[in-house]
């Protein structure tokens, strides 16, 4: 038999691993640890509603006479009121349903009042006819 230089068939050979070993702890160890949950801070519905209307404004608005946009800066505000402390989560969409509403509320008024008079004043001003 041939055997490699350096290899001697009477002294013990150390055992072969199929991997080094690693330096995380075996699977089971975080079970062992305590658990710690943390709840999040309930939403604030008015937020919401004040992110939804404010949507609704910039999507349909002109049809509805620019109310969702009121609508999303009063909610909007009071969205604001209540997520000031942290006690209620959803700030990012109280500012978001104010901007919409801000934004979308000036050009929705004023095209409500130009239908509404332009319906007025077309209908108060006799039209013209000609006799052939």
């Amino acid at each position: 038999m041939s055997y490699q230089p350096g290899y001697d068939p009477t002294r013990p050979q150390p055992p072969i691993s199929a991997a080094p070993a690693s330096p995380y702890p075996p699977p089971y160890y975080h079970q062992l640890l305590p658990q710690v949950v943390v709840q999040a801070p309930p939403s604030s519905s008015t937020a919401t509603a004040s992110m939804v209307l404010g949507i609704l404004g910039v999507l349909g608005g002109w049809c509805l006479f620019g109310i969702p946009c009121v609508l999303a800066v009063i909610l909007g505000h009071v969205g604001l009121h209540e997520t000031r402390n942290g006690t209620k989560s959803g700030r990012g969409m109280a500012v978001t349903g104010l901007t919409l509403g801000y934004v979308f509320v000036g050009p929705m008024i004023a095209l409500t009042v130009l239908v509404f008079f332009g319906g007025v004043i077309g209908a108060a001003t006799p039209t013209p006819t000609s006799t052939p």
